[in-house]
């Protein structure tokens, strides 16, 4: 009797159920990952003096250092296989060797540039009070918390978007994807087009990055570790979205 519940389905391998409601926690982690004034930033309503401050922020908190973040996981996984995928991950977010030519980091420089801006700027940004909080608890989590939550904070939280569920669901909705010349950029601050190469080549290899991401979590972490990475990714959210308002009102922004 039990055989025949299995094989229509009333069982299910208590694996596969919490390797599901892992997944499940991860998504819904990630569409929280949303924030009230995005919407200013991409429909022109922040001055440029007023983007300068929301650069400054985004690359000293994560773009400057995501290979080492990612770098971090890699050197503290003991598993072959997770390790190339990390691998290939940070060749190309430090060397842009695979498409982008040049590392992410200094591409991500090219916004602000083509934007006139002064670069001079980046050497020693200040980070906001919460911003500074953001970035110790991703540097704890990379460092001092395992390699399955260096992980999945690196190629999860801070790589992915609210789309995150489509994915792994063909169903779901996947992050929209415009034509270059109506990118925020292009059409509200006059950003060259020339400009947009990181946008480019993020196009090009997010989506290997994206499935390679979910692989190595939902493939190689172990059960033992689903509450640690899940406590880390909430602390992430949490961390991220106060970090968000505290540049929301660096621009003059109010909910």
């Amino acid at each position: 009797m039990l055989d025949f519940l299995v094989e229509a389905g009333f069982s299910r391998d208590p694996f596969d159920v919490m390797r599901d409601d892992f997944l499940e926690q991860l998504l819904r982690v990630m569409e929280g990952k949303s924030h009230w004034a995005w919407q200013s930033f991409t429909s022109g309503r922040v001055s440029k003096a007023a983007l300068h401050v929301h650069f400054e922020q985004e690359y000293a908190v994560y773009v400057r250092d995501f290979p080492v973040m990612v770098g971090w996981a890699y050197v503290q996984c003991p598993i072959a296989e997770v390790r190339r995928e990390l691998a290939e991950n940070l060749y190309e977010e430090e060397t842009g060797g695979i498409v982008a030519g040049k590392p992410h980091p200094e591409l991500f420089l090219e916004y602000p540039r083509g934007l006139g801006m002064d670069l001079a700027r980046f050497d020693d940004v200040q980070l906001l009070p919460r911003a500074a909080a953001y970035r110790q608890l991703l540097d704890d989590c990379v460092q001092r918390r395992g390699w399955e939550v260096a992980a999945a904070v690196a190629t999860i939280f801070v790589e992915g978007t609210s789309y995150e569920r489509g994915e792994v669901d063909e169903s779901a909705p996947r992050r929209p994807v415009t034509a270059l010349e109506q990118h925020p950029l292009v059409v509200h601050y006059g950003l060259p087009l020339e400009s947009l190469k990181l946008t480019k080549a993020h196009r090009q290899v997010e989506g290997q990055h994206r499935a390679s991401a979910w692989d190595i979590l939902l493939q190689h972490v172990p059960t033992s570790a689903y509450d640690d990475v899940i406590r880390a990714m909430q602390q992430c959210l949490s961390a991220w979205l106060a970090y968000r308002d505290d540049v929301a009102q660096a621009c003059g922004l109010t909910r």
